[in-house]
């Protein structure tokens, strides 16, 4: 069996779970703080090892997707075929994608930090520690991780990270680091105009 089509199937069974938390959450749904909360802890499962997820194509992580509609629905009361955008906003609820890019940064951060195992830190490349690579080009100066060429999900992480705005990735302390990524995935997610003081350099 190949990786794509086990997870797959993991995707498949997470997604099953969810779904069936949440049809029990709906019989206690006038407890509307009760439910929020409890949907959160049910939304923590798309969260947890979802950072393999990232590469794949968007139809394999799309199950999950709706896992998500379907909390915002059960929180806010809303019909099956209701838009779901506006209430997730309100929420503040990233989507599956921005979920994914979300665990695969802090991940990075960590790891920049000396705060992850060395398994991980050694799979990531400073730009300015590379001897080919002049220390003055703005791709190190500007902290990015070397993109390796390959088809594997290696690249998954310097991407990720190569597009977050400079004074993200500057950021040491990780609590303050995970507000201002979420804000900017956030934004990002939902087409909304990112903070200023997120962008300036």
């Amino acid at each position: 069996m190949s990786t794509h089509a086990y997870t797959k199937i993991c995707t498949r069974l997470q997604t099953q779970t969810c779904f069936f938390h949440l049809r029990r959450l709906r019989q206690i749904r006038r407890l509307l703080g009760l439910v929020t909360a409890l949907v959160q802890v049910v939304l923590s499962r798309l969260d947890y090892g979802n950072a393999l997820l990232a590469g794949l194509p968007y139809a394999t992580i799309a199950p999950l997707q709706r896992v998500i509609n379907a909390a915002v629905r059960l929180v806010y009361g809303l019909r099956a075929r209701d838009h779901v955008s506006a209430a997730a906003i309100k929420l503040h609820w990233l989507p599956i994608e921005a979920r994914i890019q979300y665990k695969i940064c802090l991940l990075v951060h960590l790891s920049l930090n000396g705060k992850a195992p060395p398994y991980i830190s050694t799979l990531l490349q400073p730009v300015s520690t590379l001897s080919t690579r002049s220390t003055v080009l703005r791709s190190a100066s500007n902290l990015d991780l070397f993109l390796p060429r390959s088809r594997l999900k290696l690249g998954a992480a310097p991407k990720s990270w190569n597009t977050l705005p400079l004074t993200v990735r500057q950021t040491i302390n990780t609590q303050t680091f995970k507000r201002k990524l979420k804000t900017f995935l956030f934004c990002k997610s939902y087409s909304i105009p990112i903070p200023s003081h997120l962008l300036a350099e």
